[in-house]
């Protein structure tokens, strides 16, 4: 099977730019604006989990914001500081367009976990290990719907997205310090409700 598609006329080997590093792959995105098409594909899966984690919107929808979040990615892409991750950069002009999306609706989130996020909660947490036998993951789900928003924001992007400390302070802008905090205290809150 060819992992090279035709693209506007122009022959892309996928499999080939997974060795390129993004910030190779925005530098080809600025000179020619068909190579985004990579970094689009890079970020498609994790992006769209990540939205829906964040806003709990169906499929669809999160979708249509993951697209709106490309197209203010590429008109801003000359902007990007590559002394930053770019892979903290992309997931900030996401964090920051779900939130508006948001508040245009005017609802909270629906608050979208996926089961199996939750099997890789109870297996990965620490403080959760010590209730392990009388978790299940219902409890789980109820308890980290009731956090607040600031904490279940953390816990996202600590636990299901796998991000370091410094790259959630880079998405949430907040200081490395604070996220420390706020994980600390997103996990005690977690095991407090947990434990009840």
């Amino acid at each position: 099977m060819s992992s090279v598609v035709v693209y506007k006329g122009m022959k892309i080997d996928i499999q080939a730019s997974k060795k390129l590093s993004d910030q190779n792959l925005v530098n080809m995105s600025l000179k020619n604006k068909d190579y985004f098409l990579l970094l689009s594909t890079r970020y498609e899966a994790p992006l769209l989990r990540y939205i829906r984690r964040l806003s709990g919107l169906n499929h669809e929808d999160a979708q249509d914001v993951l697209q709106e979040v490309y197209i203010k990615t590429y008109l801003n892409l000359s902007s990007y500081n590559p002394k930053l991750k770019f892979s903290s950069w992309i997931y900030r002009i996401t964090h920051n367009h779900t939130m508006s999306e948001l508040r245009k609706r005017h609802s909270r989130p629906i608050n979208y976990i996926d089961p199996q996020d939750l099997v890789f909660i109870k297996s990965n947490s620490d403080l959760l290990l010590e209730t392990d036998n009388k978790l299940n993951l219902e409890e789980v789900k109820r308890a980290i719907y009731s956090l607040k928003d600031k904490y279940k924001e953390v816990l996202i992007l600590r636990i299901l997205e796998e991000k370091e400390y410094q790259e959630i302070a880079d998405i949430l802008k907040k200081p490395m310090g604070t996220v420390s905090t706020l994980l600390n205290r997103a996990f005690k809150k977690l095991n407090e409700i947990i434990i009840k």
